[in-house]
């Protein structure tokens, strides 16, 4: 499929697909300290009909669900931030990023149902974290890695 078969009308993303056809990575952070994290990867995820509340449930339904999330099972994850935006700088932490706490266009509201990813400034190959808040409290207060 090349360029011109997209409708023209649809806003393109940074790899030229329209955002109803974004590929997201969501990494599942079960342990900050011991740098648990599994990702999940959306291909074809339409950013401009699903809102956090959406992606947040289908998420935690797939970690339900997928033999491969077992160990991942036992946190009740109640926070999504993104951690970072395709093709633009990177955080040096390798579990969160630590910047833009009180940020709503990088904190998604998980109960809103109406404000579509989409107005998070959410686009193709965006990778979003998936974790428990009161666990990113306490590691952000001592950052300290354990083996």
């Amino acid at each position: 499929m090349n360029v011109q078969d997209y409708d023209q009308e649809e806003p393109l993303t940074t790899s030229m697909k329209p955002l109803s056809m974004c590929t997201l990575t969501v990494r599942v952070i079960k342990s900050f300290p011991y740098r648990n994290v599994k990702p999940i990867v959306l291909t074809n995820y339409d950013i401009t009909s699903k809102s956090a509340k959406d992606l947040y449930e289908e998420v935690v339904n797939h970690i339900s669900t997928n033999g491969a999330f077992r160990p991942f099972r036992n946190v009740q994850y109640d926070h999504m931030k993104v951690y970072t935006h395709a093709h633009k700088s990177k955080t040096v932490n390798l579990v969160i990023n630590f910047d833009h706490d009180d940020d709503p266009s990088w904190v998604l509201d998980i109960t809103d149902e109406n404000k579509k990813l989409s107005h998070y400034d959410i686009a193709n190959e965006t990778e979003i974290s998936l974790y428990r808040l009161e666990d990113y409290e306490n590691f952000k207060a001592n950052p300290e890695e354990k083996w």
